[in-house]
């Protein structure tokens, strides 16, 4: 599942992210188009969507908020985030376990 969508950067990873925002469920849900696709509650006003994608993803790889960053797509549904502190392996098993939940 390792791909171009996750890569690995000094100290951590970077992957290409795809939000569906007003989600009934907030969490991940496998892979689409070479993204991570994380489904959202939180409606994209006043950068809630944003904070939210913070927080599940810090969840899901186990790791303090801050060490998970936005880097590009503020106001898009594809955007670029950075994990500090875990590998692109890491990542790739916790992805392939969600879309296992499916």
């Amino acid at each position: 599942m390792k791909g171009e969508g996750i890569r690995e950067v000094a100290g951590g990873v970077e992957l290409a992210v795809r939000v569906i925002p007003r989600a009934a469920h907030a969490g991940l849900a496998g892979m689409r188009e070479a993204a991570v696709l994380v489904r959202l509650g939180a409606a994209p006003v006043d950068g809630a969507a944003n904070a939210e994608l913070v927080a599940v993803l810090a969840a899901a790889f186990s790791v303090p908020r801050r060490q998970v960053s936005l880097i590009a797509g503020d106001r898009s549904r594809l955007k670029r985030v950075r994990v500090t502190g875990v590998t692109a392996s890491q990542v790739a098993a916790v992805v392939a376990v969600a879309v296992s939940r499916g």
